[in-house]
């Protein structure tokens, strides 16, 4: 009985699982890429990581058409399998290798193989440790990370902001068309009333080059014979902005009359009278 009990027991098999057949195929999309291009990487003298991290990159950018675009670490990391953390170091090396290239937020390959150097790889691997890893791929994924993160980190400069004074830019001193020195022949006081006037038509006197023009207009006014304060006061009468030369010759100016003099009667001689013989 024992034996019959032990022979009909069946033997535990494997479960057996559906494994799916993957074959690759252009008609799924392809990447176009440069044979010159596609041999520089394979003759590169990269590690594993850059090598797969390269390849990814050119995956993402020529498998698009395009040269450059936003890449998010979180993208490499998912096609190559590798952590953000080492996604981000291996980046760092490939760019300071010139074998990628960073524009503002676009990243892509860099065409010129000519200047891709593969000595820096060594120094920038020695000077980057752990700690400094997660400090650059924070700064290093902004541009291409989600607006939130953008925004938590951005938050956190503001609070460290807070505790530095803020930066008074210092105002230049204006210009005042008041404390110009006026040549001899012009009142101040027409002067000034002429700087108002300009105020208030919103159109204020802002440089010295407007007061010198104005200076060399005036003083060709006063050389043809016309007054200069008449000139800034027709301005301001006629309700215009700038000041005109008169037209028409300047009016003559009227002759002053001579004041009369008191006659000096001691001195003119009258001759000389008798005096009648009643008035002795």
């Amino acid at each position: 009985m024992t034996n019959l009990a032990h022979n009909n027991v069946s033997p535990i098999r494997p479960e057996l699982r559906a494994v799916e057949r993957r074959v690759v195929d252009t008609d799924n999309g392809y990447t176009r890429i440069a044979n010159e291009l596609l041999e520089a990487v394979a003759s590169a003298d990269l590690t594993a990581r850059q090598l797969k991290i390269m390849m990814a990159y050119i995956r993402k950018t020529y498998g698009f058409n395009k040269k450059t675009d936003r890449i998010a670490d979180e993208q490499i990391s998912q096609i190559t399998g590798i952590s953000r953390q080492n996604v981000n170091k291996a980046k760092k090396e490939l760019l300071s290798m010139n074998c990628l290239l960073m524009e503002g937020s676009q990243i892509g390959v860099n065409k010129e193989v000519s200047a891709w150097q593969f000595s820096k790889c060594l120094q920038v691997s020695n000077l980057v440790s752990k700690p400094e890893t997660k400090g650059v791929s924070k700064l290093e994924t902004l541009p291409v990370s989600n607006p939130e993160t953008h925004k938590r980190h951005s938050s956190k400069d503001k609070k460290d902001n807070n505790n530095k004074p803020p930066i008074v830019p210092q105002k230049s001193k204006s210009f005042d068309p008041m404390e110009v020195e006026l040549p001899e022949w012009l009142d101040r006081q027409v002067w000034c009333s002429w700087v108002e006037y300009r105020k208030d038509l919103k159109k204020p006197i802002k440089s010295m080059q407007t007061v010198t023009q104005a200076m060399k207009l005036l003083t060709r006014c006063k050389d043809m014979g016309h007054s200069p304060e008449g000139v800034i006061n027709q301005s301001i009468a006629s309700g215009w902005q700038g000041l005109f030369e008169p037209k028409g010759n300047p009016a003559p100016k009227p002759k002053q009359r001579a004041k009369p003099t008191a006659d000096n009667f001691k001195a003119k001689d009258y001759g000389q009278t008798d005096m009648p013989d009643w008035m002795e």
